[in-house]
């Protein structure tokens, strides 16, 4: 049995779950080395607690890669026991390289990065800084992981090419995960004849410009329109959360949830899932592949997301959802309007969704232990 130790951002993050129940789905024994948000973190898997950090607070989790290699070094049994390191985000890439510093262990190590940050993409000297230590790091992995192939177009092409073999896993659902059956055809969130048309927003929830566009809508279609958000608010990005949606008696938060035991209740009931992303407009914003259009899919929950980006391409290529240009201010009202007005073209997406094979959102068994598998014997071919 492959043994894994997976240095994560957040043990108590939805996506670390999935990364952790995909590995131990494909037999590997999985060694968590992971900081967390919240104090009461309780995880499925034996874990060395690397200390907390706060969301957005860039410099505490810049001290916090030192802290927690030291805190990692002191679990040298554990460390040496594994045969692969799998870190996830740069700071946990540095993280792991310290530890194995400090240890003067030989580990060889996967970058999974599934999300380019905005001070990587700058030119001034942060930016510069940043990628000269990625580029430094990177060289020295066996294998590096992203969820969207935009990254590796955008990011990874034009700043380290050919300095890393590049594995291609999106953010799908892991097959050993008890979300449950997929929904019947014809079975919408809301009727014609029945209560309000249903927009969720599911996930991280942390891009203002999204915030505000939904806030806009409840406010345009009082009466028939509902907006449900689920998942953790980014207190940095959107200050004002709470009091903004209390305002709106046509929307909901109802705050964190497990996934993915509680994803089948989500998705269920919601009509449409928004799929937008304005955090790092033009960058990681436009790249990404986000989690919501895997588990919205699964449950037939057809999604919209804003044109050129590559989450209006996968939804146009499956044909599959709604794609909306600018003004989104403009477009997106009259797009749910007329969709409220004519659910025909929706019923047909929940049905297309339907139609598209459980790969397509499910990561199939054995999947993930293949990609380690091909990294670790690419780095003993060298």
């Amino acid at each position: 049995m492959t043994k894994v130790a997976f240095f994560g951002h957040d043990a108590g993050d939805a996506a670390v779950r999935r990364r952790v129940q995909a590995m131990q789905d494909d037999g590997l024994a999985v060694m968590g080395f992971m900081m967390r948000r919240k104090d009461d973190v309780a995880t499925d898997w034996d874990n060395v607690d690397l200390g907390k950090t706060r969301d957005g607070a860039f410099l505490q989790r810049v001290l916090r890669i030192f802290s927690g290699a030291r805190v990692a070094a002191n679990s040298l049994d554990a460390l040496a026991s594994v045969d692969v390191i799998y870190a996830r985000n740069l700071d946990m890439l540095a993280c792991a390289f310290l530890a194995k510093h400090y240890t003067r262990l030989k580990t060889p190590v996967v970058y999974e990065s599934l999300d380019v940050h905005r001070l990587l993409t700058r030119e001034d000297f942060i930016g510069k800084a940043l990628r000269w230590v990625e580029k430094s790091l990177l060289r020295r992995t066996i294998g590096l992981v992203v969820s969207s192939p935009a990254f590796l177009t955008n990011h990874f092409e034009k700043y380290y090419r050919g300095l890393y073999t590049p594995f291609l896993i999106e953010n799908r659902l892991a097959a050993g995960s008890d979300f449950g059956p997929r929904p019947a055809a014809h079975n919408g969130a809301v009727s014609e004849n029945c209560g309000r048309f249903v927009l969720g927003w599911v996930g991280n929830l942390r891009c203002k410009r999204s915030f505000e566009l939904l806030c806009d809508l409840a406010d345009r279609f009082p009466d028939t329109l509902e907006i449900r958000l689920h998942g953790q608010p980014a207190r940095k990005e959107i200050p004002v959360f709470e009091p903004a949606i209390d305002a709106r008696p046509n929307m909901t938060f109802a705050g964190r949830y497990r996934s993915p035991e509680d994803l089948s209740g989500i998705y269920e009931g919601l009509d449409l899932v928004w799929a937008g992303d304005f955090m790092e407009a033009g960058y990681n914003s436009v790249w990404l592949l986000p989690n919501r259009i895997y588990e919205g899919g699964y449950f037939a929950t057809p999604a919209i997301a804003p044109n050129l980006t590559e989450t209006a391409g996968w939804i146009e290529q499956k044909a599959c959802g709604f794609t909306i240009s600018e003004p989104l201010s403009e477009t997106l009202p009259t797009l749910i309007a007329a969709v409220m007005q004519d659910r025909s073209v929706l019923e047909s997406y929940r049905n297309r969704l339907l139609e598209l094979p459980n790969e397509v959102f499910i990561q199939p068994e054995g999947f993930f232990s293949e990609v380690l598998a091909r990294a670790l014997a690419g780095a003993r071919a060298k």
